[in-house]
């Protein structure tokens, strides 16, 4: 015995007699489960990334295919951000170009979307009808104006016609678009938060809306509970932000159907925190593909 046992061997039994506790062989390796395949659990889901983004140059193009390949993700609906830009109809239309393209090189991965800014109503409109015809598949809306802002009417009315998802970036914290307080958060006061959605969804009850990305930050919590009651708002559950109970508490507030699976490039993340919670396996598959495959049917855009 060597001294390094004597002393685990010493300590243990000074530990039983005091206690009544048997002393235990600490040697012994603890009982593993062998038969626990992580990525076997992660792969025999399928699944449909309902947020992915990209800057659409090649290199980001084939490590995003990488991640979908690992991780069992079939399609990628993608979009480029507009964070720096106004959103001219130069702009979109120069930002839509890149989109098509990008998706030309994985046209059985990717799945574009293209995004328009209201403020220019014919040339929007137009953008629309270009970006359909070039096999575009939805929109990716952002700041440039709220969700509920009348000028978004006829994009509405026009998506919902093409029985496309409205899909548009949304945010839910102090200080954003106007929300409960007036702190400054650096934010566009256009901002859509989730009573502009309940708002337009309310106006438009044949849309769909997509808010995006509870994962992404700010209150997760006020989102699912603002949402509850307006079942043509659905989320994507991607995103960095991965705090325990989040997809519990969206199923509780929003049911099993209106959950989306998304990434917004946090791959591992959003798979983990789905695979992480209460859900019961009918649940995930739901989640992961089954949910977001029904809206795409619907407008003949569904996965075989």
């Amino acid at each position: 015995m060597t001294r390094r046992e004597f002393s685990i061997n010493g300590t243990v039994s000074f530990f039983g007699l005091m206690t009544g506790v048997s002393s235990v062989d600490f040697n012994k390796e603890a009982p593993r489960k062998d038969d626990f395949d992580l990525m076997k659990e992660v792969n025999k889901y399928r699944k449909i990334d309902a947020y992915s983004t990209s800057n659409m140059t090649p290199d980001q193009l084939r490590d995003q295919i990488d991640f979908a390949d690992r991780l069992s993700i079939e399609k990628m609906f993608v979009g480029m951000p507009m964070l720096p830009i106004k959103a001219t109809p130069e702009e979109f239309r120069s930002i839509n170009d890149r989109v098509i393209k990008g998706v030309k090189a994985y046209p059985d991965r990717l799945v574009g979307e293209f995004t328009i800014n209201p403020t220019y109503k014919k040339e929007a409109l137009d953008e629309i009808n270009r970006c359909v015809d070039n096999g575009l598949v939805g929109t990716r809306l952002y700041n440039q104006v709220k969700i509920s802002d009348p000028l978004y009417e006829p994009i509405i009315e026009k998506l919902s016609a093409l029985k496309m998802i409205v899909f548009m970036h949304g945010e839910c914290q102090l200080g954003v678009g106007g929300y409960r307080m007036k702190y400054d958060a650096g934010k566009l006061t256009s901002t859509s938060t989730p009573e502009d959605f309940v708002a337009a969804a309310k106006k438009f009850p044949d849309a769909n809306f997509q808010f995006a990305h509870i994962g992404g930050g700010g209150d997760w919590e006020c989102m699912c509970k603002t949402f509850e009651n307006t079942p043509n708002i659905y989320v994507d559950t991607g995103g960095s932000n991965n705090e325990e109970n989040m997809i519990d508490f969206a199923l509780k507030y929003l049911g099993e159907d209106r959950l989306f699976f998304g990434t917004d490039n946090s791959y591992y993340q959003s798979v983990g925190k789905v695979l992480a919670s209460n859900l019961n396996e009918r649940q995930k598959r739901k989640l992961f593909f089954d949910n977001y495959n029904a809206l795409l049917k619907k407008g003949g855009f569904g996965v075989n």
